[in-house]
């Protein structure tokens, strides 16, 4: 018997497959133009920009709108501007106070005990505030204005706030159908204040805010005049019509430019943002239509390439790569289906042929011995058809059955024993030596049980057609870092070096001319299919009596099945 000794090492890199090809990275001429007509501004073309631009803007909007209308800025303006008015108008009733004569009556409207007119021109008081006495009748004695300047913008209400102007504007007009607009109030101010002197004689200081006639706000304080403990008279301070409220203008308006200015820089960046995501997904999106004209009823020429956007560290990056990967594998399975519709329709015209010949030969002989001799033919045609017919229809629904069926844990020495013996009885029964060589601790192995199976009974059965009385077969399985390798080698005629890479070729078969038309030659073909959905590499080679000579004639012929585990 002949040497069988294992294979060298295989390195586990050498399992890799086949390189994935990928398409073209250059963009067809019509999506080149796409782009440069698109442009990274342009939002009529772009769902995807508008919506990302509209979406960062009523953010922006709802945060403007927090700032402006719910904030406290109004409310904290009142109190500081009341505490104001009120420690004002103590003082003034103070000063007066301090000048009454202790035990003598005291009329304010005539001037007896104080000139009230004269008291209120020596006060120093600040722009934008008036000041009202009355007498204890409620008679308006004598008022006046602060001319004193205490900030440049104290009482401006004047100051140009344009945008806030423009805002006040558009709402006018919006809710002007359906809001009423209040009468004009023509009450004089000093009549406004006099309801307000009677809470005052009666309870101490008081303040109140009232609407003037040009809609603004009055913040009135009122406090009395006392004499010996009696109310004499009272004191009125009262800010100028609508200073809070300008005041309050002045910082919407700020806040108003602030929002202009947000509102470029957020579409600015919105735009750039957009041409970041919108424009990749658009060339892709155009290079996944430009197989189709614009009216979709006739293909262009050409084959779809997805622009390689790889390179971005992005989930763009990942669909693109995702992408090429995917339609590299649909153009690798449609040219392998048509090579293989190309490859069945070559296989099956031969047998047919045969057959057609057969048959119309059968017409015209007499001899039955002849006869019986077309017969033989035409049912040895007729058994390759069906073998054909049956390993095509195989090999066409092998890729959906093993995603279909689920995998699972066995111990692939158990499978190898099983096939063994079953296998073994027919090499025997031929003359051939079947020897088997486990180890005895088990190997476990993800995968289809059955259909690696039918990988192991293709490579037995190919290596005992092979081989001859006194031939021998071995099998046997090691462990090899994270794969265990099972070989089948014989010592048969060997594989012809021309043969080595294309004997898991479908239809490919290189056989004696007795064996012809009973293989298909889709056997490795299937199994090379099987073995790779398990991640594993399968190959082929000579068995030779020194490795460093390539030209010896070789001792057999070994098939490795590398599978992970």
């Amino acid at each position: 018997m002949r040497d069988m000794t294992p294979p060298p090492s295989q390195d586990d890199a050498s399992a890799s497959g086949d390189d994935q090809t990928t398409p073209e990275k250059k963009a067809p001429s019509e999506k080149r133009m796409t782009r440069r007509q698109r442009g990274w501004m342009s939002l009529r073309s772009s769902p995807l920009t508008r919506k990302i631009i509209t979406w960062n803007l009523i953010a922006l909007v709802f945060l403007f709108s927090g700032i402006v209308y719910l904030s406290s800025s109004r409310d904290a303006l009142t109190f500081q501007r009341a505490a104001s008015l009120v420690t004002e108008a103590e003082l003034i009733a103070d000063v007066i106070e301090v000048q009454l004569p202790t035990g003598a009556p005291v009329n304010f409207a005539t001037g007896d005990g104080i000139d009230i007119g004269l008291t209120l021109e020596n006060l120093d008081l600040r722009r934008g505030v008036e000041v009202f006495v009355y007498d204890r009748s409620k008679m308006l004695i004598a008022n006046t204005e602060g001319r004193l300047s205490v900030t440049p913008d104290a009482g401006e209400p004047n100051r140009k706030t344009y945008l806030t102007d423009a805002f006040r504007w558009l709402w006018a007009a919006v809710t002007s159908p359906i809001r009423d607009l209040p009468e004009a109030d023509q009450t004089a101010l000093s009549d406004k204040i006099i309801p307000v002197i009677d809470e005052s004689f009666r309870d101490g200081t008081k303040f109140r805010n009232q609407s003037d006639n040009s809609g603004g706000t009055l913040y009135t304080v009122v406090t009395p005049v006392l004499q010996n403990g009696n109310a004499i008279g009272a004191v009125a301070v009262v800010t100028a019509a609508g200073e809070i409220d300008s005041l309050l203008r002045g910082e919407r308006e700020r806040v108003l430019q602030m929002f202009v200015i947000a509102t470029v820089v957020s579409v600015g960046l919105s735009l750039v943002l957009a041409s970041t995501i919108a424009n990749p997904l658009a060339d892709l999106a155009a290079a996944a239509e430009i197989g189709r004209d614009r009216n979709t009823r006739k293909m262009k020429p050409g084959r779809i390439r997805i622009p390689d956007l790889s390179d971005r560290p992005d989930e763009i990056g990942r669909l693109s790569a995702a992408l090429r990967s995917m339609i590299s594998a649909l153009y690798n399975r449609i040219d392998g289906n048509e090579q293989f519709a190309a490859d069945v329709a070559h296989e099956i015209k031969n047998p047919l042929a045969s057959l057609r010949s057969a048959v119309g030969t059968l017409r015209m002989v007499k001899r039955e011995d002849q006869r019986d001799k077309l017969l033989d033919v035409i049912d040895h045609d007729v058994r390759r058809l069906d073998r054909l017919v049956s390993d095509i229809s195989d090999a066409s629904r092998l890729d959906s059955e093993l995603v279909k069926e689920e995998a699972e844990r066995f111990d692939v020495l158990v499978t190898l024993t099983n096939l063994g013996q079953y296998l073994g009885e027919d090499a025997h029964s031929r003359g051939i030596d079947f020897i088997t060589d486990f180890p005895d601790s088990p190997i476990m192995v993800h995968g289809l049980e059955a259909r690696l199976a039918q990988v192991f009974v293709n490579l037995i059965t190919n290596a005992v057609s092979f081989c001859e009385d006194g031939d021998a077969i071995r099998i046997w399985a090691r462990k090899k870092g994270r794969r265990v390798l099972i070989v089948v080698e014989d010592t048969g005629p060997g594989i012809p070096e021309e043969a080595l890479l294309r004997v898991f070729e479908r239809f490919y078969s290189q056989r004696p001319d007795e064996h012809f038309g009973n293989n298909s030659g889709l056997g490795l073909a299937i199994s090379k299919q099987i073995v790779e959905a398990h991640d594993g590499v399968i190959w082929a080679e000579n068995i030779r009596p020194t490795e460093a000579d390539i030209t010896s004639e070789p001792l057999g012929a070994r098939f490795v099945v590398g599978l992970p585990i």
